[in-house]
């Protein structure tokens, strides 16, 4: 059996809640993300692009001839101390005047700081135009995801990493601060907009044992629903760190891949580094909050 065949029989029959496309920084179309999930066997997935709901429209019609349900979702950036979290909303309705103007906002701040950043590295000597960085697509959400593909694409940087370490990263003198959401707000927006709120990822923010659960019950107590339990980097202690919490909380746990196509080679949609499994019965819990 191929290593696609493993993948795919992995994948037959379960879910994937967190998956992006290129109307954020995923490299594919919201069409062929779909049509990959379907092929993979996957029952369900949500596409949940960075702080927009331009593509979901589209991966749901897409899904309309294809054996595979199309959850509406988004993946919500709120500032924490110096950095940031994620806030996943589930089932959205993505049509949501509130959710538009929210949208609306948040690219226009990332309008800013990505030409802010933009003049910070011109200043420094390399050819670099916001131009540029959205290329064909004019209409998507730009992330630090795509200064690195521009930056290696010029012979730069030779990774990732090094675009990162060099330019991008927060402690680089070309970083420029975004201004956020709180947690607490994407939390109630995401509830005013029908959809079910969930902590994305919790382990990889890094954070102490007792400052997670402090943040746990901070977004508890402003309506947070779920968390992800269940996720490509986690190891198995990780899992059932999050599965505690949850439990401690009465949230339902959720699962995905984080998906970006070749922006992260390494994580196949449906299964992850190659054993993630999301079961169905997962996405029948959420519905229950529905």
């Amino acid at each position: 059996m191929t290593k696609l065949d493993n993948k795919t029989t992995l994948a037959a029959n379960c879910i994937d809640l967190h998956t992006h496309s290129n109307a954020s920084d995923g490299t594919m179309t919201p069409t062929e993300v779909v049509n990959l999930a379907a092929k993979s066997g996957l029952l369900a997935i949500a596409l949940t692009d960075h702080d927009t709901v331009a593509g979901v429209d589209e991966a749901v019609k897409c899904a309309d001839n294809l054996p595979i349900e199309v959850i509406p979702g988004i993946e919500l950036s709120a500032g924490y101390k110096d950095g940031d979290i994620h806030i996943l909303g589930l089932y959205i309705d993505y049509k949501s005047e509130l959710l538009e103007e929210m949208s609306k906002n948040i690219i226009e701040e990332r309008t800013w700081r990505n030409q802010k950043m933009v003049d910070n590295l011109s200043q420094a000597g390399i050819d670099i135009t916001l131009d540029r960085i959205y290329g064909d697509n004019p209409d998507t959400v730009v992330t630090r995801a795509h200064f690195s593909r521009y930056l290696i694409s010029r012979g730069i940087v030779k990774d990732t990493k090094e675009a990162f370490d060099k330019y991008l990263g927060t402690h680089t003198p070309y970083f420029v601060k975004r201004r956020y959401l709180t947690p607490e707000e994407c939390v109630r927006l995401i509830l005013d907009c029908g959809g079910v709120p969930v902590l994305a990822h919790p382990i990889i923010y890094n954070l102490p044992a007792k400052e997670l659960e402090d943040l746990v019950t901070r977004l508890v107590a402003a309506g947070l629903k779920g968390i992800e339990a269940i996720y490509s980097t986690y190891t198995n202690q990780d899992e059932d760190i999050v599965r505690s919490i949850a439990h401690r909380h009465s949230l339902i746990i959720t699962g995905g891949s984080d998906f970006h196509g070749s922006n992260k080679p390494d994580i196949s949609i449906g299964t992850g580094r190659g054993n993630l499994q999301v079961p169905y019965s997962i996405l029948q819990e959420i519905k229950q909050l529905l």
